[in-house]
């Protein structure tokens, strides 16, 4: 299989291409991340996802497959992205204890004019919060760059209850739709 290219920085991202045995290498570029008002948190996502994409089309063409991908969680209605600072990554673990949100990845994929769009979501159940247990987990560090301000495979896992759907989605990365994708849409099985 040939390596694709992951349009992605995130260490989490690379770590589950790797467990899959998806030979890749990683190029990233510049994408405007602005959130467009009056979308779903899915279109958003998708079209997040897609930007970055275009990006690194515009700089190295599309004859190899490119990946690229976008998480953010919703919680009624409401979606968090990174946090800003130690007290909106305090904010949004207050919001999110004791209750059901959604974590959604929007992947887009392209070679050779081909593009392929997604998306998965991911129900999740996180319990009862202390603030002293939030204060400490934000001052952890390991908040700071994660959508809904939590790691699901990390030390974050010790808020997670029950998730419904794909625990890669919720990490940053649907593998099983990725390689749906990668195989009934550009004929690459990565068991072959």
């Amino acid at each position: 299989m040939e390596k694709i290219i992951l349009a992605s920085k995130s260490p989490r991202r690379s770590e589950i291409l790797k467990c899959a045995g998806i030979p890749f290498e990683v190029f990233s570029a510049d994408a405007d991340e602005t959130a467009v008002k009056g979308v779903t948190a899915a279109e958003l996502t998708m079209g997040l996802a897609s930007r970055k994409l275009r990006a690194v089309c515009e700089l190295i063409g599309d004859e190899r497959l490119i990946l690229a991908a976008d998480t953010l969680v919703c919680r009624n209605g409401e979606v968090f992205g990174k946090p800003k600072d130690e007290a909106d990554a305090e904010r949004m673990l207050t919001l999110l204890s004791d209750g059901w949100h959604e974590v959604y990845t929007g992947i887009a994929m392209q070679k050779n004019g081909k593009l392929v769009i997604d998306y998965d979501v991911t129900h999740v159940r996180m319990r009862k919060m202390g603030k002293a247990e939030i204060k400490a987990y934000v001052a952890s560090g390991e908040p700071m760059d994660k959508a809904g301000a939590y790691a699901v495979q990390e030390l974050g896992s010790v808020f997670v209850q029950r998730l419904d759907g794909s625990f890669h989605n919720v990490v940053g990365l649907p593998i099983c739709l990725v390689c749906t994708h990668l195989y009934d849409d550009f004929g690459i099985s990565v068991l072959e």
